[in-house]
């Protein structure tokens, strides 16, 4: 039997005594397109956070392709496969993009020396990261500062820092946010061509444009799962309406 790509059992997050997560627990296969919805405060970002290892659990466990995660370092964490996007944008505005991306490649280690002096001699990892950004439509801005750039290609800019780490499990938070929706198209039909040995889990409040991506949707409210299934169930089900869709 194959092992789920992403299994999440038991997990649990307070902050005081405000529960974050409660008791969540989830399976995304290899190769699926997950998504996540909710309403704001629903726990959806915090529930990355605990994947990543960017917040400690309280109880419960996660596990990548069978190795649980738990107690271990986010840098571990993404040296096993586990890479993500954030929902507010954190990129080096006054470096090149491809610099941006030679860093993302590094992991988190934090270098305590001038870090363009020593990796301008590392042509691999500049040769990787040009590979991601003209996997994303940014060849031809490689040179760009960040700073110069507009907010759609920075979007696409932290997906090419996610992309090159070469990931098994791609986190993706709320990729479309602030996009226009000729940007949001865009971005859809770069995800719709990352290879299927990359299982992606998404938050996303788009729903016209991430429907058509996911295969399977996990509804959290008050950081509970109240909801999981295909498309088609999630969105007939009166609960979704109630909770996210307002109705």
């Amino acid at each position: 039997m194959t092992a789920p790509a992403l299994e999440i059992a038991g997990l649990n997050k307070r902050f005081g005594g405000l529960p974050a997560t409660r008791d969540v627990s989830l399976q995304v296969m290899p190769g699926e397109r997950r998504l996540i919805i909710g309403p704001n405060g629903a726990g959806k970002t915090t529930l990355f956070n605990l994947v990543t290892g960017d917040l400690s659990a309280d109880s419960g466990s996660v596990k990548l392709f069978g190795q649980e995660l738990m107690g271990m370092r986010t840098p571990d964490r993404v040296h096993r496969g586990l890479a993500r996007t954030y929902q507010i944008l954190t990129l080096f505005p006054r470096e090149k993009l491809v610099h941006n991306v030679v860093l993302a490649l590094l992991g988190l280690d934090k270098l305590r020396w001038n870090p363009w002096a020593v990796l301008t001699g590392h042509r691999h990892l500049y040769e990787q990261a040009r590979e991601a950004l003209a996997q994303v439509g940014l060849a031809d801005s490689a040179e760009r500062i960040v700073a110069e750039t507009s907010y759609g290609e920075r979007r696409r800019l932290e997906l090419a820092m996610a992309l090159a780490q070469k990931p098994k499990v791609l986190l993706l938070d709320e990729p479309l946010a602030g996009l226009s929706q000729g940007e949001r198209q865009s971005v859809r039909s770069l995800l719709d061509k990352v290879p299927r040995g990359v299982t992606i889990v998404m938050i996303e409040h788009d729903m016209d444009t991430a429907l058509g991506f996911a295969e399977r949707i996990t509804l959290l409210h008050y950081g509970e799962v109240i909801l999981e299934g295909t498309r088609a169930e999630v969105v007939a089900d009166p609960r979704t309406r109630e909770v996210y869709l307002g109705d």
